[in-house]
């Protein structure tokens, strides 16, 4: 690029992508993932790759469930890809390459995989990927991010989600992954634990809402149940 692409810029990108509306009780989820991905693809050391789009698309599908219109939940991601000069059908199609790999198969494997380099067997056709997480080991200047880790950690969840539920054996594959791959293991728990709590979070917030919402509509019913009741009431002292 020849200039600097500020935040600001970001935003107005977005902003003019997707024109309508954010649902209030989103915003905020929408705007931190923004710069989030704003600040690392405009860092130097940062390269694109799978394991970040699953994180990217994980954290988007994830906090974003529930959105209210449905139909703008594709416009809002497409307009943040873009917004960071990035491809959403890329984010999405790598992404779901690695979410069925980590669905089809073993949940060794995949933790051979991650956790040692060892290749997957040829039936996975995972040559390149193996060769991203190899190059990523290599890289004294890999540039860590909390959502290529999510992308790591949601493909051991995917293969593996009994043992990831273990504290002690989830612990002591994530131990094994950070040394393999060179990641900070402070920095991957600080991460992890965050995202996990803001699940749960988001959940009981979700949960709230539903219950609001359910309430309201209720309120709604019986409000019109209690006037077809009075308007019956007033047609039949009319007719007396």
């Amino acid at each position: 690029m020849d200039t600097f692409r500020t935040l600001s810029d970001t935003k107005r990108t977005f902003y003019q992508r997707h024109t309508r509306p954010l649902n209030s009780i989103y915003r905020r989820v929408i705007e931190e993932l923004l710069v989030e991905m704003h600040l690392l693809t405009v860092n130097v050391d940062f390269k694109y790759d799978p394991f970040y789009a699953l994180g990217v698309v994980t954290v988007f599908d994830t906090f974003m469930e529930g959105y209210d219109p449905e139909k703008d939940k594709e416009s809002i991601f497409n307009a943040i890809c873009k917004a960071v000069e990035g491809d959403p059908q890329q984010y999405r199609e790598d992404a779901e390459r690695l979410k069925s790999l980590a669905n089809n198969t073993s949940k060794e494997e995949i933790t051979a995989w991650l956790c040692e380099l060892k290749p997957l067997s040829s039936a996975a056709n995972a040559d390149d990927l193996t060769e991203i997480l190899q190059g990523i080991k290599d890289n004294p200047r890999f540039k860590y991010s909390r959502l290529f880790m999510i992308g790591i950690y949601t493909i051991l969840q995917t293969a593996n989600p009994e043992e990831m539920k273990d504290d002690s054996k989830r612990e002591e594959i994530l131990e094994k992954c950070c040394q393999t791959l060179g990641l900070p293991k402070e920095r991957v728990d600080k991460d992890l634990d965050l995202y996990r709590s803001n699940l749960e979070k988001i959940q009981q917030a979700r949960s709230v809402l539903e219950d609001a919402v359910q309430a309201d509509r209720k309120q709604r019913e019986r409000r019109q149940q209690q006037s077809g009741e009075a308007l019956e009431k007033q047609e039949e002292s009319s007719e007396v």
